[in-house]
């Protein structure tokens, strides 16, 4: 019997030059078709943050009946913390806190409009950190120095104050600690974290730089900089850094050391960026109000305490909170106007410990402090701040 021969394949079609892969068979969407998702998604988007806000505006209505504040630094970071957590890209962190920062800073005004006392004017360090922890949509009263925002807290004129703490370069800010002592009544209720980028801004070229404008902390935190590429400029000392945009605006051969935004508001010329001596140059405000924040887990809280004037007063006092299990994150001394039996200075210490005034731990602490203290204020417990940028 004879077997039927094998088919052969079938012949492959020769090709006709076109390699076009299948993916192309599904055309890649035009210009107009995305422009037209986007109007789509901007649509469903406005609609959505407007109902966002209209909850917001009931929540306003509920404390207000309960008596609580409209603003909770606790909530909001809450808010944030989440918002940071279920994004998976490709938007920055930085740009996502930026959106719900002025989402909620919007909200909050359909309910009360804030004022908030700073130092220095518009594009200040501080005025950048009040943004930071706030948003636009509040009323921004800017003052002359740091006793007048607690002035302004303290007489009820603002709601909330704040002010530098301290600088990872130049340590404490002696005037925001002077101003605890003399009103301790008043509390930090929150924390803002600011990383401070310096800029070199002016109007004509580095080479004729004749004068450096600038407040005296940034000009610190500049020096290394300054005497290895200007060293032969002069330095001149302003009240603020805005200020010194302001002047570098009029002076062809001047340039101020100031923020980016004080730059793009006097149309100065970015000359140099990221001039500070430290690549991690923080500023540590506090903003401070009536009183303190609730417990949210994540809690720090500041301590201003007197001594006695004699050997070991200091370690006796923070060693209840090692047997607590409690942790120090800063503590600073500071001289009083008080003098000792003896003449010598007599000294303050600011302390800062991890957890809220009310947690166990610290509570213990605390109790076993103020026997040992001849004065203990506690100055606040407030959330810990995470660190933004200026």
């Amino acid at each position: 019997m004879r077997r039927k021969p094998a088919s052969s394949p079938a012949p492959t079609p020769r090709s006709s030059g076109s390699t076009r892969p299948a993916a192309d068979a599904k055309r890649a969407p035009t210009l107009a078709a995305l422009r037209a998702d986007i109007d789509r998604l901007d649509k469903e988007l406005v609609a959505l943050l407007n109902r966002r806000a209209e909850i917001a505006t009931q929540i306003g209505h509920v404390k207000e009946r309960q008596g609580l504040e409209v603003w909770s630094p606790a909530r909001e970071e809450e808010v944030l913390a989440k918002a940071l957590t279920l994004s998976r890209g490709p938007l920055p962190a930085e740009t996502l806190r930026v959106i719900f920062r002025e989402l909620m800073s919007g909200s909050r005004a359909l309910q009360r409009t804030l004022r908030v006392a700073c130092l220095g004017p518009k594009y200040s360090y501080s005025h950048l950190a009040a943004v930071a922890k706030f948003g636009s949509a509040v009323e921004h009263v800017p003052v002359g120095s740091i006793a007048a925002v607690f002035e302004e807290v303290n007489r009820r004129h603002v709601q909330f104050g704040l002010v530098p703490l301290e600088n990872s370069t130049d340590g404490r800010i002696a005037d925001t600690l002077d101003m605890f002592t003399r009103l301790p009544n008043l509390k930090i209720r929150a924390e803002v974290r600011l990383r401070v980028h310096h800029y070199l801004l002016g109007k004509g070229e580095w080479g004729n730089i004749r004068r450096v404008y600038s407040k005296a902390q940034a000009l610190s935190q500049c020096r290394h900089w300054l005497g290895k590429n200007l060293p032969e400029a002069q330095l001149v000392e302003v009240v603020s850094t805005t200020a010194a945009a302001e002047l570098a605006q009029r002076d062809d051969t001047g340039a101020a050391i100031a923020s980016r935004a004080a730059g793009e508001a006097y149309g100065l010329n970015n000359l140099a960026e990221n001039i500070e001596d430290q690549t991690n140059n923080l500023t540590r405000f506090a903003v401070i109000a009536e009183q303190s924040e609730g417990r949210t887990g994540r809690d720090k809280t500041t301590l201003m305490v007197r001594l006695a004037h004699e050997a070991g007063a200091l370690v006796q006092a923070i060693d209840p909170f090692k047997k607590n299990g409690v942790n120090l994150t800063w503590i600073e001394s500071f001289p009083t106007s008080d003098s000792s039996p003896n003449g010598d200075p007599t000294y303050l210490f600011f302390i800062d410990v991890e957890g809220h005034a009310e947690d166990d731990p610290v509570k213990r602490a605390l109790d076993s402090l103020r026997k040992r203290a001849e004065r203990l204020e506690v100055l606040g417990s407030y959330p810990k701040g995470e660190s933004v940028e200026g």
